[in-house]
């Protein structure tokens, strides 16, 4: 294994079924210790890429390395050094939690198994569920497990698809915490998400749409390179605003956010114009900085795939 600047470095990565590119020419480089973010509609391709990453599909075309390793000649070896979690839990639900971590050990051939499995219980706070069944565990706590299993052979990246998904509010602000624990300790991981919120929480962040790699970089250097121009209105009954607004020059989306509707569009100066009869009066409003949710689907109506 070469050293390597990256701890994923991929060039022009290309995957198609039945005839239809799921991920096309995609090229991506996430540094040492770093969570990036993933994201982009179902069907975007976010699954093929992470299978390809680790092993499970292999690229029609491209080239890379992941760990140093390269990505379709070394497969093997990456599959040994990385914590992979699919969307779905995929433990055994008939097996207990201590059962399941066992069996995870032994494939990983993990040393002093029994001990590595106390620490981690005591470490994911999973203790007083050793003996219970993985199946009757709730959402959160089954994620805790299976991140549990991902952790277990001290994986250097992390490859997790949906993590998050159908758990609750603590269970995701609980993992997030883990996730920023092991990045601090140097545990590079590739998370791919539909929340926003957790977007904003990644280093950086790449934005997929049907294969193809939209916008990539921090989430404010990815909010400066849309270009959008956002207004925020509130006021009584703005909402009933919203058919007037979207018919505006230069008005390209209309969002509410509680209380508040949130108008952008490309062309600053058009779009002020347009507003200005909404301006002063009775609504209360402000030029603001374009949220991630407002950016994503301005630059999936430009590429037309909504």
């Amino acid at each position: 294994m070469s050293e390597a600047p990256y701890v994923i470095d991929v060039r022009h990565l290309t995957k198609s079924f039945a005839g239809k590119t799921v991920v096309n020419n995609l090229s991506l480089q996430v540094e040492p210790g770093e969570i990036y973010g993933f994201l982009g509609p179902n069907g975007s391709g976010k699954t093929t890429f992470i299978r390809m990453l680790c092993g499970l599909l292999r690229p029609d075309a491209g080239s890379g390395s992941c760990l140093g390793y390269d990505v379709l000649a070394e497969s093997d070896r990456i599959k040994a050094n990385i914590g992979y979690m699919a969307q779905r839990f995929s433990l055994y639900e008939d097996l207990s939690v201590r059962e399941n971590l066992i069996f995870m050990g032994r494939i990983y051939g993990v040393p002093d198994l029994d001990a590595a499995v106390d620490a981690m219980l005591e470490r994911m706070q999973l203790t007083p569920f050793t003996g219970q069944l993985a199946g009757t565990l709730s959402g959160g706590w089954k994620q805790r497990l299976a991140l549990s299993a991902c952790l277990l052979h001290r994986p250097r990246l992390l490859l997790l698809d949906e993590p998050t998904a159908g758990v609750d509010p603590k269970a995701r602000r609980d993992f997030w915490d883990d996730i920023y624990t092991l990045a601090a300790q140097g545990v590079t991981s590739l998370i791919s998400t539909h929340y926003m919120d957790e977007a904003e929480r990644c280093h950086r962040l790449a934005y997929l749409a049907y294969g193809n790699l939209l916008t990539s970089g921090t989430a404010d250097e990815v909010i400066r390179a849309s270009g959008l121009t956002t207004w925020s209105l509130s006021g009584k009954n703005v909402h009933a605003l919203a058919p007037r607004l979207k018919a505006l020059a230069g008005v390209e989306q209309v969002v509410p956010f509680g209380n508040v509707l949130h108008i952008s569009g490309h062309d600053a100066a058009r779009l002020e114009l347009s507003l200005q009869p909404f301006l002063h009066g009775e609504y209360s409003s402000q030029k603001t900085e374009a949220n991630l949710e407002e950016v994503f689907i301005s630059l999936m109506q430009q590429h037309k795939v909504i």
